[in-house]
């Protein structure tokens, strides 16, 4: 186990009370839970580069799910925080899938580029027959 300092602050009754919902809600002592927010703010100041401000290499996406969906995915989130000792933020939960696919598409196409390519060929148009039993067209009927 890492060697460990008392860290000690005086914050406002509301939102100590808000820390404390939410960290019993999470089953987690109060060092976890602190310990665990410090973390995952150092670490979105890391990835961000600077916190939640747009820079010229970041851009945002938005867009709507279905509620239904939507509670499923917060439902994961609290399961894999409760399995895992670590908040899981959906954006880390998304940022992850569309890495996963992303990572998972590039593969296909490596390995669709590096088989062995047969020429597709067209058919010649006199290698077309007509279903039998039509008549093809006169030239002179020809639109």
């Amino acid at each position: 186990m890492a060697t460990t300092k008392n860290l000690c602050a005086q914050i406002p009754i509301a939102l100590h009370e808000r820390v404390s919902e939410e960290r019993e809600r999470l089953g987690q002592t109060t060092s976890e839970y602190i310990a665990n927010l410090i973390q995952d703010y150092y670490n979105m100041m890391e990835n961000q580069k600077g916190g939640i401000q747009m820079t010229e290499k970041s851009r945002t996406m938005a867009f709507q799910i279905p509620e239904e969906l939507f509670q499923r995915i917060k439902r994961h989130l609290e399961r894999e925080t409760l399995r895992t000792g670590k908040k899981l933020t959906q954006r880390d939960f998304v940022l992850n899938l569309i890495t996963q696919a992303l990572d998972e598409a590039d593969a296909e196409n490596a390995t669709e580029q590096n088989a062995p390519n047969e020429a597709h060929v067209a058919p010649r148009v006199a290698d077309v027959t007509a279903p039998a039993g039509t008549d093809t067209p006169h030239e002179d009927n020809a639109v």
